[in-house]
Formats: C-alpha cells, structure tokens, sequence
C-alpha cells in the first residue's frame, strides 16, 4: 500500500480543514445566537417581575458628606477610597458644589 503525498492529497486536505473550520463557526453562531435569545427571555421576564430597576446612585447619594471632607484637609483620592466611590464623582460632586463655578470656568477659558 502506497501512501501518496503529492499536490493533490495536500489541497484535499486543505479543503476539507476549511470546510470543517466553516462547519465549526457555525455551530458556533448557532449556539451563541440561542444564548443570546434565551438571555433576552430572562431580561424580559426579570422586567416584567420588577426586578431589574438599576443600582442606587451610590456618590449621589454620599454627595453631603464628600463636600465636608476637603474642608479636614483629606486629598481628594482617599475621599473616593473612604467613601467607595470614584475619583471622577468627587471632582464632579466637589466642582458643582463650588460658587460660580460656571463663572469661573468661562472666565479661563477667556484668557
């Protein structure tokens, strides 16, 4: 028995790892597009009972005691740490509590 190995038997190999590699995408597709439908389901449902209504704004929230600590001299970062909020909500709590700070922000911008 002769096992060829010529330009033939390569390019049927070739052929038929790109069929199986199609074969496997798709079953692939398949399974992913019914995870997805039966996730939709659940959102739904979860809706429907009342159950998905969002997080409680959690730096909102907090936003009278993050315009005290500043004032004790605590930096900016460690507020956020103290408190299990981000830098980013108390820069935006602290620059909307400021006096004119719309005033004051149009002001640098001019010169």
């Amino acid at each position: 028995m002769e096992i060829s190995a010529g330009p033939h038997a390569i390019a049927r190999s070739l052929l038929i790892c790109a069929y199986a590699t199609l074969l496997l995408g798709s079953v692939a597709q398949f399974e992913r597009e019914i995870m997805l439908e039966r996730q939709r389901e659940g959102t739904a449902k979860a809706k429907a009972a009342g159950k998905c209504k969002g997080g409680a704004p959690t730096a909102r929230a907090k936003e009278a005691h993050v315009a005290q600590l500043p004032a004790q001299g605590i930096s900016l970062s460690e507020i956020a740490w103290r408190l299990g909020i981000g830098n980013a909500s108390v820069h935006r709590i602290l620059k909307a509590r400021r006096p004119d700070s719309a005033a004051v922000a149009s002001e640098e911008k001019v010169q």
